[in-house]
């Protein structure tokens, strides 16, 4: 069991700025989200990106904000469980919460603050017959641990920045990498994409465009995929992984269970302090919604400055909240 004052689901920036907050205030925090690292949609789907309406930065690349974030938090000691799902939220007699994750890891918080951006984010997956028969085995969205395709034969699939920079970064891990994309130029970075059209000239991987996933197939494990062109051609491929890297579908998940007033997959909440309809509970970030909200991360940030402190009664309801400035009494880390 992981006891912590604050669990936040979803470790994107709007979470991670959360976390500093919290510190500010002496709450701990500890974080879930289903993607293997932080910075939700940032690092996930567009790293690469420049952000231009971040308060400071004229521009600022999406994963540098990201560490930016991760380096404002870090005196607070936030704690992570990554790659995991919130299935379960049980309250218990003194009002506080046991979140449990898809793999089993228990939680014990005083509070609960729903940051997971658009929701628990699922992967786009191939329209492909047995696709279920071989997640786990030989098929999986997602590369949490890279030593796992250590000289083994990878077939990725996709054309945004994940399906690039797995496949530079796996090009020196696994025996052999197979890109495949469906059309003949990338919507990832355009300096990824040189790298891999270097990669495919210099041999040192397979790079296969204006193609699709057709049929896998395996005894117990994939073994082979098969790919089909514009000209209806037949493509085989012996392959011990295949990743499909379509990007992200959010959806509410276990979450829309709550008992929470949601509205077109998003949850209500009351701009005073951003609490939900359940005590205890708050969203901030593009996962709420009120008359006049703006999906800006900077919309999220101000949330969670100002949830911070009506959270705060649950962690210390003996204390009173004194608003102290940075600028006046700095940064003390715990």
């Amino acid at each position: 069991m992981i006891t912590t004052d604050l669990c936040i689901i979803g470790a994107g920036p709007v979470g991670l700025f959360a976390v500093f907050e919290a510190g500010l205030l002496k709450m701990r925090c500890h974080l879930i989200d289903a993607l293997p690292q932080v910075g939700g949609q940032l690092s996930e789907i567009y790293p690469q990106k420049p952000i231009y309406d971040i308060p400071g930065y004229p521009e600022i690349n999406a994963q540098e904000l990201v560490d930016n974030l991760m380096d404002q938090a870090k005196p607070f000691k936030p704690t992570f469980t990554l790659g995991e799902r919130v299935d379960h939220l049980d309250r218990q007699e003194d009002g506080s919460f046991i979140v449990t994750t898809s793999d089993k890891t228990k939680v014990h918080a005083q509070v609960i603050i729903i940051a997971g951006g658009l929701g628990c984010f699922e992967p786009r997956k191939p329209a492909l017959e047995n696709l279920e028969k071989f997640e786990g085995k030989g098929i999986t969205y997602m590369v949490k641990d890279p030593e796992k395709f250590r000289n083994k034969r990878v077939v990725l699939a996709g054309g945004g920045d994940s399906a690039l920079d797995w496949t530079i970064f796996l090009a020196d891990v696994a025996e052999r990498v197979t890109l495949v994309h469906r059309n003949e130029t990338f919507r990832g970075a355009p300096d990824s994409a040189s790298k891999v059209f270097d990669l495919a000239q210099e041999g040192k991987i397979d790079l296969i465009l204006s193609s699709n996933l057709k049929e896998i197939s395996g005894n117990g494990h994939l073994d082979r995929v098969v790919l089909q062109n514009k000209q209806k051609e037949l493509t085989e491929i012996d392959t011990d992984y295949l990743i499909p890297l379509f990007g992200l579908s959010p959806k509410l998940g276990p979450i829309a269970e709550w008992g929470l007033s949601i509205d077109k997959n998003a949850i209500e909440v009351d701009t005073r302090d951003y609490s939900t309809g359940v005590e205890r509970i708050y969203a901030i970030g593009d996962i709420n919604t009120y008359p006049g909200k703006l999906k800006l991360i900077l919309c999220g940030f101000h949330e969670a400055a100002i949830m911070m402190h009506s959270a705060f009664k649950y962690v210390y309801p003996d204390q009173k909240l004194s608003f102290k400035y940075t600028t006046v009494n700095g940064v003390n880390a715990f």
